[in-house]
């Protein structure tokens, strides 16, 4: 099996050296649990294959993937710089130790205010239209600003059809063919345009539609600097490194991937003579999704015309299943790698029939009061949490070596209220 988790000596589920049970035990559940090392490990592995080829290398950590300061801490302290698609990404890799310009701003769809406090953060602006390069013009002190752009290569790929970002389809960047067209606006407003960025999509395991993304993207570059003169001082492939979620699925050779990638880079910058800019990649899931785990206990075992495992998470905390139909592979925490003993629907506690971690899925005896650890839970899970029918968010806890540390409190009912405001009118 290509999953990553670990067990004890008691044969229990281990994260970061913790029991699983005793987590859930002294934390309540639902819960997330980060390992912290899994963390680091995954940034080092991906760091070291690439710079190993090419040494002007930049990892920019998608930050969407998992805000918790911890998490941006952690990264901080590897060398990592971060993708932030949102002025509140900025605020919060600010607050976590970033230097802005280790930050990379990557918006869509943006007001004209959130560019201008990109612009007093001092972060590195990368443009996803002509109509936003127009409303930056309009911001203070933006003459000179050194920029880049978002461009869509029409090469998409990914997991779900939500989540390919590149292509005919994609609302995300300038078009290809107008590249040229964009850059050379952007000196004759007053920008200085240094970078290249590009996103075809997320949860890719076969590097064949990166390596596309890589040709087409280095093509533009050899034409703009052709044609528009701009020397890059970095260019940026994006995200979109997967991990396996189902048991069956590959792992992503990191080593092969990298030497490859890197190779067509590199052979681009010679035929093109773009000079040796810094590479960038911005990988999210891939550092974080296997190092956490949504704990949930069983409250209900239910035969009905299916069989139902009823737990106390729901699709308010994990909702990747509910809305991509995605396979998050589940765990019994006491007995991890015990046989099935039958097919099981594991449903959660919200009230719609969507509400499934899984459907048909073989499991071992479960009884009501276990502990089931759902995995792959670092990434776009708590980023996409909600208090649908009002329930409070779960609490995070890190783990390192045994040692825990609550990085986020469980949230209570007042929690819920806490920005409400009754009208005067309305009060007895």
């Amino acid at each position: 099996m290509n999953l990553h988790y670990q067990t004890n000596d008691k044969g229990h589920l281990a994260i970061g050296g913790a029991d699983a049970l005793d987590l859930a035990y002294e934390y309540g559940t639902p819960l997330y649990v980060i390992d912290e090392m899994r963390v680091r490990d995954n940034y080092r592995r991906v760091y070291k294959a690439f710079s190993g080829e090419y040494k002007k290398f930049q990892i920019f950590y998608a930050a969407k993937a998992n805000t918790n300061l911890a998490v941006l801490r952690i990264l901080e302290e590897e060398g990592s710089g971060i993708d932030a698609v949102s002025t509140g990404e900025i605020y919060t890799a600010l607050l976590s130790g970033f230097q802005p310009e280790r930050i990379l701003y990557t918006g869509n769809n943006v007001k004209t205010p959130e560019l201008e406090y990109a612009m007093q953060s001092g972060v590195r602006i990368n443009v996803d239209s002509t109509s936003q390069l127009k409303r930056l013009l309009e911001v203070p002190g933006s003459e000179g600003l050194k920029i880049s752009f978002r461009v869509n290569p029409l090469v998409g790929a990914g997991h779900h059809d939500h989540c390919i970002t590149g292509g005919k389809l994609s609302k995300f960047g300038v078009m290809e063919e107008e590249a040229v067209r964009v850059y050379k606006l952007a000196q004759e407003l007053g920008f200085n345009p240094v970078g290249l960025h590009t996103h075809i999509g997320s949860g890719i395991l076969d590097p064949e539609p990166f390596k596309l993304a890589v040709q087409v993207l280095m093509d533009v570059a050899g034409r703009v600097h052709s044609e528009a003169g701009v020397n890059f001082e970095f260019i940026d492939f994006g995200g979109g490194l997967g991990i396996p979620y189902t048991p069956d699925e590959p792992l992503l050779e990191i080593k092969t991937f990298a030497k490859e990638i890197v190779g067509l880079f590199k052979d681009k910058l010679y035929q093109y003579d773009l000079g040796n800019p810094t590479m960038c990649i911005e990988p999210g899931r891939y550092l974080v999704g296997d190092a956490s785990y949504l704990l949930t206990q069983v409250n209900t075992v239910k035969q009905s015309y299916r069989k139902f495992v009823g737990v106390d998470a729901g699709f308010n905390t994990l909702l990747r299943p509910t809305m991509y139909g995605s396979y998050h592979h589940i765990l019994v925490a006491d007995k991890p790698e015990a046989a099935p003993a039958g097919n099981v629907d594991v449903a959660g506690n919200i009230c719609e029939s969507g509400d499934l971690f899984a459907r048909d899925r073989p499991l071992p005896e479960v009884k009501e009061g276990d502990i089931l650890a759902i995995m792959n839970a670092g990434a776009y899970a708590f980023s996409m949490a909600s208090h649908y029918n009002s329930r409070p968010l779960p609490g995070e806890v890190l783990v390192k070596e045994g040692q825990t540390d609550v990085i986020r409190e469980r949230e209570t009912f007042a929690d819920l209220l806490s920005k409400q405001n009754l009208p005067r009118r309305l009060l007895k």
